[in-house]
């Protein structure tokens, strides 16, 4: 796993602290040219893993690396799904089934065929599985390490104390996908009590870690001590708890960490992706 890893949050107007930047970022971005600007920055600085959602334009993103093989031959995407507001989108649109229909790969009818039979059986592990294939089709032919469940699911399935799901996501992407499972999550020191139980052993884990407690639940101690003690690959984000900590003294308390393997963070501009990759490089 590399050190540095790049986010998209910005291309999609996330913003924790402010709406109205949100918007902008949002509008900045609009045009799918745009990503790829900033992408190629990214990389020609030797950053070569991008954390992303499945958001439909990532897609596009995937088509410009696959179309240009020798330009990115080492580069690497590390996708999160699923990506929440396409499926509420999907689902308000057309119903349980037809955003089933929609996202699964395969012929209409074979979706349908399986999609109702998971559905009438309520046999939620396989429809995940389904899902997972619908959204790594557009990383056909890329490379694809790791694998992340999104800390909508993560943290649903957490708070339900629910354990087969996440046996189910880990061996499912290990056998089918060749890669690692991954997690993102708000509560890293409750998940990885979890996973243990499940038996995932040395989990790769996106939280966020800061030293303010920001989106961090159960507190900054209980993050510091689980990074000290426990057998797992963290990997950082909101470092910078969305602007709320000077880059330096983010940078600084992070790498302190002695056992953070990662630090993912987004930005838009070339002064601020070098500036936040070489405060990373030097306090490391």
């Amino acid at each position: 796993m590399d050190k540095i890893l790049f986010g998209d949050n910005q291309f999609f107007g996330v913003n924790h602290m402010s709406e109205e930047r949100a918007r902008a970022q949002a509008m900045k971005f609009r045009d799918t040219k745009a990503i790829i600007r900033v992408l190629d920055i990214a990389y020609d600085m030797g950053i070569r893993t991008f954390m992303c959602t499945t958001h439909e334009r990532i897609a596009e993103v995937c088509d410009h690396v696959r179309a240009n093989p020798k330009k990115y031959e080492d580069f690497k995407f590390y996708p999160g799904m699923p990506y929440a507001h396409k499926y509420a989108n999907a689902v308000t649109e057309l119903g349980m089934l037809g955003a089933l229909k929609r996202f699964v790969p395969g012929s209409m009818v074979g979706a349908a065929v399986k999609g109702g039979k998971a559905v009438i059986t309520r046999n939620f592990l396989g429809m995940m599985k389904l899902l997972i294939d619908a959204e790594m089709k557009m990383f056909a032919g890329l490379s694809t390490e790791v694998i992340f469940l999104q800390n909508v699911m993560t943290d649903l399935l957490l708070g339900m104390n629910l354990r087969d799901p996440f046996i189910a996501f880990s061996e499912y992407v290990k056998e089918k996908y060749n890669a690692e499972p991954g997690f993102f999550t708000m509560n890293l020191p409750r998940l990885l009590t979890l996973l243990e139980e499940c038996g995932i052993e040395n989990p790769i884990i996106c939280s966020s870690i800061n030293k303010i407690g920001f989106r961090m639940c159960g507190g900054v101690e209980a993050y510091e001590r689980a990074i000290k003690e426990k057998k797992f690959r963290p990997i950082a984000m909101s470092i910078l708890a969305s602007g709320a900590i000077r880059p330096q003294e983010a940078v600084d308390y992070v790498c302190s960490q002695t056992n953070i393997r990662a630090i993912v963070f987004g930005a838009s501009t070339e002064a601020h992706i070098r500036e936040t990759k070489e405060l990373i490089e030097w306090y490391w």
